[in-house]
């Protein structure tokens, strides 16, 4: 779930101000043999370490007939770096955050779904067909979503936090407590969201309000942290932090999550093909097993992630979603997230001011 970087902005940097969904990349998608031998085709996939099951490709072998060589990624700007070097990245399907497969098709670097080959995305929500980035999930198919609020431990806060303030403007006992994540759009989201701006904004002034904020904030905090905030909160080094849903341990019972007042986001990580495969059919084929509703459940089970695939949450344990009650949020609450877009050029404003709060 990592924000757009420059690495991003100067490789796709034609696609900012685009308002069509798929830009160049939504042309009508070639023909396709939907009786193509899958055993004669190879995949590359691209994903994040622990995003899927690690016997995933013995079982689509056995399942499809297709050899799987899975390649590892740690961020999205590492991801998109590769698959715009060249013209051919050797990559077949990649998992990238939803701005970067609404930059990435609007250079015309995807191929469009081609919904046919996917007998599967009848097991998505409708509302998974409605996102901001992709409307009609015309280059990519969701593999999970979720939101950004605050996680924190009960006993140690002496509250119930309710507000993007509690961390921003912290009481005395908690300065010192809290991180908050480094991730660009995820470090701006509070202070927008406190402020009333659009998590998409690109208005200088506002930005410039934005960190005069983050600058204020950065003298109470302990640190900024993208992965082991949990750790951090259960072993009680700190108190409060800005967190992914999936990520904050609720499974300890002293900790909480909560979505403040002012709203949050609504985050989605996407499959995509690219249109340099080839092996389409066989990425088809791939992205359907994924949707199998058995297959797909294994996100919410491992990783506490929400998936927008109906059937798929009606296998979860009812006993997790006790221990993870994020994981019961309902696509509606969902969608009252505002939806993280490319920003194009504008992101290197982003990279400009992340870099400028974070240092030293």
């Amino acid at each position: 779930m990592t924000a757009l970087a420059a690495v991003l902005a100067v490789a796709l940097s034609a696609c900012g101000g685009n308002d069509e969904p798929g830009g160049s990349g939504s042309a009508a998608p070639a023909s396709l043999d939907p009786k193509a031998d899958l055993s004669n085709q190879r995949l590359t996939v691209s994903n994040w370490d622990g995003y899927m099951p690690e016997d995933f490709p013995a079982r689509f072998k056995s399942a499809v007939g297709t050899p799987v060589t899975v390649a590892k990624h740690t961020t999205n700007e590492e991801i998109v770096a590769k698959l715009t070097a060249s013209s051919d990245s050797g990559i077949d399907v990649a998992f990238v955050s939803g701005q970067y497969a609404q930059a990435l098709a609007a250079q015309g670097l995807l191929e469009p779904i081609h919904h046919d080959l996917i007998p599967h995305l009848k097991n998505l929500d409708p509302l998974a067909s409605r996102l901001a980035h992709d409307k009609g999930n015309v280059y990519s198919v969701p593999y999970t979503w979720g939101t950004t609020g605050l996680c924190y431990r009960k006993d140690l806060a002496g509250y119930t936090p309710d507000s993007w303030n509690d961390l921003l403007k912290p009481r005395d006992a908690l300065k010192k407590k809290i991180t908050m994540l480094k991730t660009e759009r995820w470090l701006f989201l509070p202070a927008q969201k406190v402020l009333g701006y659009s998590v998409n904004t690109t208005d200088e002034q506002q930005l410039d309000r934005v960190k005069e904020l983050l600058l204020t904030t950065k003298k109470g905090l302990l640190a900024y942290d993208d992965t082991t905030f949990g750790d951090r909160l259960k072993s009680g080094e700190t108190a409060l932090a800005e967190a992914w849903d999936g990520w904050c341990p609720t499974d300890d019972k002293r900790i909480g999550f909560v979505v403040p007042k002012e709203g949050s986001d609504l985050w989605v990580d996407t499959m995509v093909i690219l249109k340099s495969s080839k092996n389409k059919e066989a990425a088809h084929a791939f992205i359907n097993y994924i949707l199998d509703a058995e297959v797909h459940s294994w996100v919410a089970s491992n990783i506490y992630y929400k998936v927008p695939n109906d059937a798929a949450m009606a296998k979860v344990d009812p006993a997790l979603l006790k221990r993870y009650p994020a994981l019961t949020m309902t696509p509606e609450q969902l969608l009252k997230g505002e939806s993280v877009v490319d920003l194009g050029e504008a992101s290197t404003a982003y990279t400009r001011i992340v870099t400028e709060v974070t240092a030293g």
